[in-house]
């Protein structure tokens, strides 16, 4: 018998999908999700430890570790999904109708992540159950990913036995993954001007939203590249209409598949405020933060081919991709994870119309399981 014959317990699945959304948890207060995930890692065999990463963030609670020792020569395999939500995310409603599952419309569902992770318990569950056996099962929970993969950040990597690895974290229904993702560089420009009556005397004023406009005029947005986008997407300052504005702040982000590139597009916008602030005679503060790193995982890579030869098993489409998303899996690459983000049937993420399918998780828990199969 193989994983893909045998059949998803969707009451058991469903039921463990309701009870982890209702939890809250937005990032760095993930511990009853964290709690509860204990019990189930432990009831499935895992040894299961809690890092300390909620003591370097000053959170409740830190990344979960577990592995599960395998019971033949198959490779070690590395699954992830995130813990933490995105707000509004507190008192969380799910609703179930006609196989749907959705909030109650006045906050996310969570299916950003928790479908990741009723996917990944629900197929080493079915996976326990294949007479073939299995090689170590390792899993990673991590705190904090919706702020840049804060929790993965501080990972301790050497911990981790497989190369490759599985991070189940993208929208669209299972069968396809992404391979390739970029780096996400945001940026601040703070322009401190001289302030006037903007009446009676104006020209004694240094207008520094005046001379925010002719940078911000300067600097192309959207698709800059092939690679690259760029998006300046706030800008906010002065005080009253009859005053020169003496202080203005735009932030925006770059994204890039490569990572040299964004920091030089972010050096630009850099140059650009600069020169218009020296020929105006304000004053710039800018300050930027690179979050996460390019990373591209080679389409003949193990994990690719395993997770190919999974969807053909389960005859899904098993289409590799780019996103222009971040996830957990840039800081794996960084640490030398050969991996892949699958999409795991969560729709709307980041809204309050975010929803899931029961026939979705079911077909994730099944991919979970054949991935686990591969040799």
């Amino acid at each position: 018998m193989t994983t893909t014959r045998l059949q998803v317990d969707t009451d058991r699945m469903t039921e463990c999908f309701l009870s982890l959304a209702r939890l809250d948890s937005l990032s760095f207060h993930e511990m009853r999700v964290a709690y509860r995930l204990k019990i189930e890692l432990q009831a499935l065999g895992f040894d299961v430890t809690e890092d300390g990463a909620g003591a370097h963030y000053g959170s409740e609670c830190g990344n979960l570790y577990g592995i599960l020792r395998g019971t033949s020569e198959k490779p070690p395999v590395l699954f992830s999904a995130h813990m933490d939500t995105v707000a509004p995310g507190l008192a969380k409603k799910p609703q179930m109708a006609e196989g749907r599952i959705t909030s109650d419309g006045t906050t996310v569902l969570g299916a950003d992540d928790i479908c990741g992770i009723v996917e990944i318990l629900e197929g080493i569950r079915l996976a326990k159950q294949d007479p073939a056996g299995h090689g170590d099962i390792e899993v990673l929970f991590t705190m904090g990913e919706e702020t840049y993969g804060k929790g993965a950040t501080v990972f301790d990597f050497s911990r981790i036995r497989a190369k490759d690895a599985y991070v189940l974290d993208m929208s669209g229904p299972p069968g396809a993954a992404a391979r390739k993702a970029p780096s996400i560089i945001s940026f601040a420009a703070e322009v401190k001007g001289r302030a006037a009556h903007a009446g009676f005397a104006p020209d004694t004023g240094i207008n520094a939203l005046q001379t925010a406009a002719k940078a911000i005029a300067r600097i192309p947005q959207g698709h800059v590249s092939d690679q690259t986008t760029l998006n300046i997407g706030t800008i906010e300052g002065g005080a009253a209409s009859n005053i020169v504005p003496q202080q203005i702040r735009c932030s925006g982000e770059v994204r890039s598949f490569d990572h040299e590139e964004a920091l030089r597009t972010a050096d630009r916008i850099r140059d650009t405020f600069r020169e218009e602030c020296e020929q105006s005679g304000a004053e710039l503060a800018y300050d930027q933060t690179v979050h996460i790193r390019a990373y591209e995982t080679p389409e003949d890579a193990p994990v690719c081919r395993r997770f190919r030869a999974a969807c053909r098993q389960l005859g899904l489409p098993g289409h590799l991709k780019a996103t222009h998303g971040g996830s957990d899996n840039n800081i794996f690459a960084q640490k030398g994870l050969s991996g892949i983000v699958l999409s795991c049937g969560m729709y709307r993420t980041h809204s309050t119309e975010e929803y899931t399918s029961i026939g979705d998780l079911a077909r994730g828990a099944r991919l979970v399981a054949a991935i686990i199969g591969q040799r």
